[in-house]
């Protein structure tokens, strides 16, 4: 069990904080259970107040024992990096991660860079060796590890802190020119600093579930707010996969061409063996039948997302690799049987009659006649001017890296959370991120594009140096967009679950927030190969966006 720690050694660092404005732990309550038993624990936060640094935490004697390292500990057993000691924090503080309200002491934003356990060396006593000036530990944490060696290297300043250095040494572990830098993310929550600032109002509870960690602060006196619902909604809904084992077993059967009937349908379906998608190395090419397999199994998935809406086919009779063509108007040969919307407002030479995707077989019919992709519309052909979901679409510049794309969309993430505003993340299965907002029946097209460009405006402030507002590609300076302008009537973004026309056959995989920080996530790494399974083991993480009308907040 941790010790009971002297409230006196906590005196200097509640001297320093209004816990009124400040969300740190006041420390003025037990010290939050056992440490493990590995050991006890330590953490390494990183801190951007008025300078950029990390400060560095041993659990000892019921509380936490700190250096401040102005530029992060390292692996690197050839560096010596500056530590100052300062005063000793709550046993609470192994879990802070928010933003500290300018002007008040260290105000800034903190995540929890790196956190595990810790072992003394070379003495059985570590606060006696702390107050002696030299420390060595032994660290396991999911960033550092190795041995750590802290040396008192000068007397105390004028403000009673003492200068340190740390060292890692030449051990098992050491790795030269390891640099903290590199790895930004918070080991607690995922984020960066950068997504940790775009929501101020909120900080991380590591004692809660992931989906509900991150809540509203509420320092003491403050009044309760009313709780909002969060951008990460509900956990994603299994849903029941159906393999349509009789079809497809049908399906495999066929020569080049043949019937089949699914769905209550009887399709002619033709060239079943021709390559559609070309190979990924180490990887067979992608036929026509795998395609209508694939459309078979996912089609009652992607119904809700495609059902009332007009469907605009991006063909490629071809396959992809060649030349392809966008298909509006629902060609005259159709069977009587699949979904049409005659468009009353269309001009002389205009599209009039599209085909809405109202059953599974239709898409199946449409996949068939070469539409490798589907694109629908955002509003119903019932009130075509309305659209029913707010659109952010992060279009990579040339040097946009997928990094780039992720630290954008986690930003997104963290300033929807701070609205309270449920959306869904979507890879394009190309290179960018969509996310998608439900919204109730009410604003037209220019009320949520502008809404959508206040919100990535504020965004693409954080992080200038990733975004430009320019139209033209060629003056982006290679930098990404985040293209609010896809808010607007008749335009369509592809849907999900949609095969792309690349190598592989990729999808336009729906994702849950949290796998934003999946370090194995791709923009094309979901094809129409791994897609069913996926959805057998996750759910769908659309699914809550069918129970999600919701009206877009005032940007705050």
């Amino acid at each position: 069990m941790n010790p009971s720690p002297d409230r006196g050694r906590l005196a200097a660092y509640q001297r320093k904080r209004d816990f009124g404005r400040t969300p740190e732990p006041a420390g003025d309550q037990p010290a939050p259970g056992p440490g493990l038993e590995e050991g006890p624990r330590f953490v390494v936060q990183r801190h951007r107040a008025r300078r950029l640094h990390y400060d560095l935490r041993f659990e000892m004697d019921g509380v936490l024992v700190s250096w401040a390292v102005p530029k992060g500990p390292t692996l690197d057993p050839d560096v010596k990096r500056i530590a100052i000691h300062v005063e000793d924090h709550p046993i609470e503080y192994l879990n802070f991660e928010g933003v500290i309200p300018a002007g008040g002491y260290g105000g800034g934003d903190v995540i929890v860079w790196d956190r595990g356990t810790w072992a003394p060396h070379e003495t059985d006593d570590p606060v006696k060796a702390v107050a002696d000036g030299e420390l060595h530990v032994d660290v396991t944490g999911e960033k550092l590890r190795g041995r750590l060696i802290l040396v008192r290297s000068g007397p105390a300043n004028g403000t009673g802190q003492e200068q340190w250095l740390l060292l890692h040494k030449h051990d098992a572990d050491a790795v030269p020119g390891w640099n903290p830098e590199d790895h930004p993310e918070s080991v607690l929550s995922g984020r960066t600093n950068d997504e940790v600032k775009a929501h101020p109002d909120r900080m991380w509870r590591s004692d809660l579930p992931a989906a509900e960690a991150s809540v509203p602060v509420e320092p003491p006196g403050e009044p309760a707010r009313k709780p909002r619902k969060r951008a990460s909604g509900k956990a994603a809904r299994p849903v029941a996969i159906d393999r349509h084992t009789d079809e497809l077993t049908k399906l495999d059967g066929l020569g080049p061409a043949g019937s089949l009937d699914v769905f209550g349908r009887r399709l002619r379906l033709t060239n079943l063996d021709k390559v559609l998608f070309p190979a990924r190395p180490g990887e067979e090419p992608v036929t026509k039948r795998e395609l209508i397999r694939y459309t078979i199994q996912v089609a009652p998935v992607v119904l809700p997302y495609l059902a009332g809406r007009p469907l605009n086919m991006h063909r490629f009779p071809g396959g992809a690799e060649t030349a392809g063509f966008w298909q509006k108007a629902l060609p005259e040969h159709a069977p009587d049987w699949i979904g049409r919307w005659d468009n009353p407002e269309a001009d002389r030479g205009k599209t009039h009659t599209y085909l809405v995707v109202d059953e599974p077989a239709a898409l199946i019919w449409a996949a068939n006649f070469g539409a490798l992709e589907w694109h629908a519309w955002t509003a119903r052909a019932a009130d075509p001017s309305r659209p029913t979901y707010a659109l952010i679409d992060i279009d990579p510049g040339t040097s946009t890296s997928w990094d780039d794309v992720l630290v954008l969309a986690r930003l997104h993430r963290a300033a929807l959370d701070h609205l309270g505003v449920l959306g869904r993340p979507k890879l394009t299965g190309r290179r960018g991120i969509q996310v998608w907002i439900p919204i109730a029946p009410g604003p037209g097209f220019e009320d949520t594009r502008a809404w959508v460009e206040e919100l990535s405006r504020s965004i693409g402030s954080v992080v200038p140096e990733l975004v430009s507002w320019k139209w033209d590609v060629s003056e982006r300076g290679g930098r990404a967009r985040l293209d609010y302008t896809q808010n607007v009537s008749h335009k369509t973004l592809v849907a999900p679950y949609s095969p792309r026309a690349a190598a592989g056959a990729p999808i336009s995989a729906p994702l849950e927030w949290d796998e934003l920080d999946d370090p194995g996530l791709r923009p094309d790494s979901v094809t129409i190969r791994t897609a069913m399974d996926r959805l057998a083991r996750r759910g769908d993480p659309f699914r809550a966006l069918l129970d999600g009308d919701q009206a877009l907040p005032p940007i705050t």
